[in-house]
């Protein structure tokens, strides 16, 4: 079977801490599929929140981003309590988007619990059509 293969750019971006909620654990008691997910779009959302952006709908006038696919490879469990770090990158400009890349690890352990990526299309959510990545947006995320 073959198996999903993540290149994690080598600039991080921007780093946050997030602690494991009950909400987050599946009826194996540990981290969920989905909440791996759920953490992935906290820390794009710290992200660019840290760039000055209020949300992801307005990033440049009209123009907000939308997810447009996702892959995650789970590498370990993660449980209860447990203080993560998660590591966002970003890569492969094109002129309507760019990937998204996040390293999600065990603070305490330093063992790798997930990687994953999200591809990142802008919107114009006026006219609901896709749109340029606005330039100050662009500049910001090219630091």
């Amino acid at each position: 079977m073959a198996r999903i293969k993540l290149n994690f750019p080598n600039k991080v971006q921007f780093t946050t801490e997030l602690t494991i909620r009950v909400n987050d654990l599946n009826y194996g008691g540990h981290v969920g599929n989905d909440s791996i997910l759920t953490l992935m779009h906290e820390a794009r959302f710290q992200f660019l929140r840290s760039l000055g952006y209020k949300d992801e709908l307005t990033l440049g006038g009209d123009i907000g981003i939308i997810v447009s696919d996702v892959a995650i490879v789970y590498k370990s469990e993660s449980f209860y309590g447990d203080h993560i770090t998660i590591e966002v990158a970003i890569d492969d400009f094109n002129k309507y988007g760019f990937d998204m890349y996040y390293s999600i690890k065990n603070k305490q352990t330093g063992k790798e619990v997930a990687t994953g990526k999200t591809g990142i299309i802008c919107i114009n959510y006026s006219e609901r059509k896709i749109a340029h990545v606005p330039k100050d947006l662009l500049a910001a995320l090219q630091v």
